[in-house]
This record gives structure tokens, sequence and C-alpha cells, in this order.
């Protein structure tokens, strides 16, 4: 829970607008909860198609954060989005991300967003450079 906190409080300004609430954090996963809220609405009573991709964004972003030696950093260099249902509003979206490979030079997740049934919102898979720690 300690690195949960941590990971809150450290939590990047748009991250904490989405209202991402972390559930867990390890090494090849990591599952988050984001309320569909309004302000979040594409017009037509659902969650934006961003939202989805920015939530997911942010979880392989920190699944590899958290596999860097010290000193490195991370930026994304490559995302892919299928959408499959839409979310209402008001409606809770499920992230996990989990690792599928974790290079030296580059790292890919996949996030799966669920719904309260676990019925798949979006799969996300997304490549992270590896910048090597200043010498």
């Amino acid at each position: 829970m300690e690195l949960i906190d941590k990971l809150h409080r450290n939590m990047p300004p748009f991250m904490k607008y989405l209202g991402i609430e972390l559930v867990s954090a390890e090494k090849d996963r990591i599952e988050a909860r984001m309320l569909a809220r309004e302000e979040l609405d594409n017009s037509y009573g659902v969650l934006h198609g961003g939202a989805y991709m920015a939530f997911a964004d942010y979880l392989g972003g920190l699944g590899t954060q958290l596999n860097l030696p010290r000193g490195a950093g991370t930026t994304t260099i490559e995302s892919k989005t299928n959408f499959f249902r839409p979310m209402p509003i008001g409606g809770i979206v499920t992230g996990v991300g989990t690792a599928l490979h974790k290079g030296r030079r580059t790292m890919v997740w996949q996030t799966q967003l669920t719904n309260a049934d676990g019925k798949l919102l979006a799969l996300v898979s997304q490549t992270q450079m590896v910048f090597p720690a200043e010498t």
C-alpha cells in the first residue's frame, strides 16, 4: 500500500483530472479504476475514446517506470487502441496493464479496459522507449 500512496502523490496532473485510482502496482501488472464522469463525455452520453487511451497509456507508462534502472526515463513511441463497446457516463472503467516485453531499449504493455460486468471495452497495446540514465 505504501507504493500505491507514493504513486498517487506523484501522479501527473492530467491523470488526477481523469480521476484515476490505482488499485495495485507490480513490475508486471498495473491495475486502476476510473469513473466515466460527465466532463469526459463525448457528447453522446459515453466516455470519450481519448479518455480510454490516456488511461491505458498511463498504466503502460507507469508499469515501464517501475521496471526502469535508476535514472532512466521513458516515453510512449507507439500506441494502438481497439474499441469494443461504449462506457456510459457514470460507469466505472477498470484497467489492467500487463507487460508483454521488458527489454533494455523498449517495453511493450497491453491494457484491457473493462466495465463492471467484466466486458471488454477496449484493448490498448503500447510501446515505451527506454532512455538510459545520464552518465
